[in-house]
């Protein structure tokens, strides 16, 4: 009774072409999909990200051998680096270097379980815009929910890993030689921020990698309700 009802009133403001041409509009396999289907769908998503990406970050090279996320000095400490190369200390600025990246490192592990929290609060509503918006709609999400945690997460490993390995000391030699070159402006950076940033950026970066990977390939919906979901924004 309620189809014959629903027919009735679309034949009311539809004639019969325009009618066949929503029902061609639906995507296959779609209908009858619930809104609990469509946002546990995007939660899915999220998450293969989180296990898939997230996690290669917080091994040995995470970031130091993926170019996509590898952390180099920030603007002020380039002409640093530069320097400490021109005048044959190579070894030095390379070290600086890894010991920001492994930082990152050791902080992304404890990313996980806030991630899984901020995947667990979304809503239809959520599910709704984040399906039809742009191919990181679902990491612009993520990134809005979890970013000032993780940052208040990562900053203190962050700053434990500098000095787990001597990076404080490393880089106050650095720095301390540099400042002491003629016609140097001085430079003392904030590098357990400047890192934390960095780290949070890459993380956001890899997930985005996998949610634009199953929006665009129907090979990485690796579920039913995956394809059954994403049919929706093709």
């Amino acid at each position: 009774m309620k189809r014959i009802l629903l027919c009735f009133l679309f034949f009311q403001f539809l004639g019969c072409t325009e009618l066949q041409q929503v029902v061609n509009q639906l995507p296959q396999g779609t209908i009858g999909i619930g809104n609990a289907e469509i946002a546990q769908g995007l939660r899915d998503a999220l998450n293969m990200g989180i296990d898939k990406q997230v996690d290669k970050l917080a091994i040995k090279d995470g970031f130091f051998k993926n170019e996509l996320v590898k952390i180099f000095l920030p603007d002020e400490l380039k002409k640093v680096e530069k320097t400490l190369r021109d005048i044959g200390l190579d070894n030095l600025a390379d070290e600086g270097l890894r010991i920001l990246n492994r930082a990152a490192e050791d902080a992304v592990g404890e990313a996980t379980p806030i991630f899984i929290d901020a995947v667990k609060g979304i809503t239809f509503n959520d599910a709704k815009q984040i399906l039809l918006g742009a191919d990181n709609a679902a990491t612009n999400y993520l990134e809005q929910s979890t970013k000032s945690k993780l940052y208040d997460k990562f900053n203190p490993i962050i700053q434990n890993s500098f000095k787990k390995v001597g990076a404080d000391q490393i880089w106050n030699n650095i720095i301390t030689r540099y400042n002491t070159i003629p016609l140097t402006k001085n430079v003392n950076p904030d590098l357990t921020d400047y890192t934390t940033q960095e780290a949070l950026k890459g993380v956001y970066t890899m997930i985005a990698i996998e949610e634009k990977e199953i929006r665009n390939k129907v090979s990485s919906r690796t579920t039913d309700l995956l394809r059954r979901v994403f049919a929706l924004q093709d």
